[in-house]
């Protein structure tokens, strides 16, 4: 019976360890792909439990069995050469384990890099997100929105997220939707979510990226299909429009509150494409009179970094 009590506090203790690291929203899943990760987790924390429950069993058997008792202290372990049987099974229950553990993680990972199952016939919306430092941007480029640190979708309809960066690297995470995507300067990324009913979920950046970084969340509103085509004509009807040299204060390294423009800065950079403008970062040029200049190519960029400040002053479109 003690023994029992013991196991059962260890395997506790385990689970308890195992689970602080992660956010307790991914156990409550409110999307397709958010289920299937959550699935994933619980064959592997099935795995986990069962081997830790063995192991942990076995340990307890050995060292009562074997123990040192008055009527074995002169034993003397006959010699072993080897046991093929054992050592076949020793060796076939972790291949098993392994297969058990990468068969299903194949087949999700592969499952969340498309539309999710029998949503294929409905028209996704497709929205780009921009990270910076400490901010999520958010670009609707059919209905001609944009938002900072938060994102409307409508429910149960396929939302296509096309990912990218304006400058260091950062991860893109919607634990009750969604598992993480990276978001990288001059690459693309793209995401697959559905959120199955109205409400409101948290993003954040998973990424460390400085002293900002604990302020880089986001909200993800999914509404009723109403609701959302509602709220789009009025952000494009009551929303200011964004210029450049708002977008340009916009990457400056800050941590901000919401904002709504009724216009996109994919009308004059798209930081995923190599062949688009490129906004310097701000941080870059400390000390210098060039907080953030916008090039039309990477060479005007390239001999700013190299020094030739004076050469191509007169080449910088920045405001």
């Amino acid at each position: 019976m003690k023994s029992k009590k013991v196991m059962l506090a260890v395997v506790g203790l385990f689970t308890a360890m195992l689970l602080s690291g992660c956010d307790l929203v991914v156990f409550q899943p409110q999307g397709p792909s958010a289920r299937s990760i959550t699935n994933l987790i619980n064959w592997s924390l099935l795995w986990m439990l069962l081997i830790v429950i063995v192991v942990i069993t076995l340990f307890i058997v050995i060292i009562w069995k074997y123990r040192e008792k008055p009527e074995n202290m002169d034993y003397e372990p006959p010699e072993e050469h080897g046991h093929t049987l054992l050592e076949v099974i020793w060796t076939g229950i972790p291949i098993i384990i392994v297969i058990a553990l990468t068969i299903p993680t194949v087949k999700t990972l592969y499952s969340l890099e498309k539309i999710p199952d029998g949503y294929e016939n409905k028209e996704p919306i497709t929205i780009n997100v921009t990270s910076a430092d400490w901010k999520w941007i958010f670009s609707y480029p059919e209905q001609g929105i944009e938002t900072v640190n938060y994102v409307n979708i409508p429910e149960d309809r396929p939302v296509h997220f096309k990912l990218t960066s304006s400058g260091t690297m950062q991860s893109f995470w919607i634990p009750a939707l969604s598992g993480q995507k990276y978001t990288m300067n001059k690459m693309e990324t793209e995401l697959y979510i559905v959120a199955d009913h109205p409400g409101s979920y948290v993003g954040k950046n998973t990424n460390f990226n400085g002293r900002g970084y604990a302020d880089m969340e986001f909200e993800v509103l999914s509404q009723t299909e109403k609701d959302f085509q509602k709220w789009v004509k009025e952000a494009q009807t009551k929303a200011p429009k964004l210029t450049e040299k708002q977008y340009e204060e916009l990457l400056k390294p800050t941590v901000l509150g919401r904002s709504t423009y009724s216009n996109t800065h994919l009308e004059w950079v798209n930081h995923a494409d190599h062949n688009s403008k490129t906004f310097t970062n701000p941080e870059l040029y400390r000390g210098h009179d060039y907080p953030g200049k916008i090039f039309e190519n990477k060479d005007q960029q390239q001999n700013l970094e190299n020094g030739n400040h004076t050469e191509h002053g007169d080449e910088q479109h920045g405001h």
